[in-house]
């Protein structure tokens, strides 16, 4: 497994129907062939069949937002990850801080889908961040590191797993991090993984998220610690999405340069 050097993500949430796809079509068609950025969007389940369908064989990856820590069993409603790859995800997205604080998950239980999802023999992206309160007490650091030791399952790699740090308190708030407050975090999370790995820590891919947009995307690229992003409400309409998308790929080609 191999991961792109610069991951776009775009997490629909709970939106997106049938008729949505021509969103999905337009990011599709609206990246030029010369991009290196690799591009990833996470629309609802219901759909996922359909999205991973119009992208086959093409750069644009199609996920899901979250799955069950168990393979199959007597779980009403829910979604394993042999289920969901079969469906035709490539990823999945664990640990959201919407189903940290709506849903309540716990690290350790984070840490049991992620495992899961490695098991299935999908690479996962794992999602950690503060609350405001925790950022204003001087906490931002510790309660990310502790979020990325309890998270991260033994058998996570550079090649199968991604990180995205996702402040809580800018998610869907308007609220916006600044470039020194990411870069900031960012290389505390790469230094934890560095310890983990015994070097470096470069070869992981740590994406930000946190009501990224196009407003904001090309001063988050920026920073050399950022990897990718992951988008929320930018990435439901093609135009703003594909606005991201080009910033990042212009940043990874200056860092090639």
């Amino acid at each position: 497994m191999s991961l792109p050097e610069l991951i776009v993500a775009g997490n629909w949430k709970m939106n997106g129907v049938r008729a949505d796809l021509a969103e999905i079509e337009a990011v599709r068609a609206g990246i030029p062939a010369s991009c290196k950025a690799g591009v990833w969007i996470f629309p609802p389940a219901t759909i996922i069949g359909a999205a991973a369908a119009l992208n086959g064989g093409m750069h644009v990856l199609t996920g899901a937002q979250d799955c069950h820590a168990k393979d199959s069993g007597a779980f009403t409603g829910d979604l394993s990850a042999p289920i969901l790859k079969d469906a035709g995800a490539a990823a999945i997205i664990v640990g959201h801080s919407e189903r940290r604080s709506g849903h309540g998950e716990t690290s350790r239980e984070v840490k049991a889908k992620a495992s899961a999802v490695l098991k299935a023999g999908l690479p996962v992206i794992v999602c950690l961040g503060e609350t405001r309160g925790e950022r204003e007490s001087g906490l931002a650091a510790s309660v990310c590191t502790r979020q990325l030791a309890d998270s991260l399952p033994a058998e996570s790699t550079p090649e199968n797993t991604v990180i995205a740090y996702e402040p809580v308190w800018a998610i869907g708030t308007g609220l916006q991090a600044t470039t020194e407050d990411i870069t900031a975090i960012h290389a505390v999370l790469r230094a934890e993984l560095a310890k983990r790995e015994g070097t470096g820590g470069q070869r992981w891919r740590i994406l930000y998220g946190g009501s990224v947009s196009p407003a904001n995307a090309a001063g988050i690229f920026e920073s050399g610690e950022v990897d990718g992003a992951l988008v929320g409400g930018a990435s439901l309409k093609a135009a703003s999405f594909l606005a991201i998308i080009a910033a990042g790929a212009q940043a990874l080609e200056r860092r090639k340069s």
